[in-house]
């Protein structure tokens, strides 16, 4: 995928994401879709994800909700193929309590797949919240910079 993407342009930099090799507050925004289930520490996954963002950056993570129609169906085991087989499913609200425990702000989470793919027959809107749809986005902001101002003191 590296060869390809940079065959495109892409500039590529490889690393495993519980240690990553970027400096300190260097992004904006951090986009983890459907791969923190595949890390193999999710938590320190998301500490390193909050040092590589700026104060006030932004980080949003989708996942396949463990605690969802679809989640319930890939942890029984019933569904095996590429995606499943090496992924430990999480829940929504424990991804919401390590962010919070990160120290996150604002953090916003909607959902969407309510219904089995082979059966949806018009566009599934997203809608907020979770615990109906089996995809989850949430969405969380690192704090940033208090403006306070501090008096200049003279000898």
């Amino acid at each position: 995928m590296a060869e390809i993407a940079e065959k495109r342009g892409v500039q590529m930099v490889l690393g495993v994401a519980e240690f990553l090799p970027f400096k300190r507050q260097s992004f904006d925004l951090v986009l983890i879709v459907a791969a923190l289930s595949l890390f193999k520490d999710p938590v320190q996954a998301l500490y390193e994800a909050s040092g590589t963002l700026k104060p006030g950056g932004q980080i949003v993570i989708g996942i396949l909700d463990r605690d969802s129609l679809h989640g319930y169906f890939y942890e029984s085991g019933k569904k095996e193929g590429r995606f499943s087989s090496g992924a430990k499913f999480l829940s929504t609200s424990e991804v919401l309590g390590w962010l919070t425990d990160l120290g996150f702000e604002e953090i916003k989470v909607c959902q969407t797949l309510y219904m089995q793919p082979e059966k949806i027959e018009n566009i599934e809107l997203p809608q907020k919240g979770f615990g109906i749809g089996s995809f989850a986005v949430i969405s969380a902001r690192k704090p940033g910079f208090s403006l306070s101002v501090s008096p200049v003191l003279n000898d």
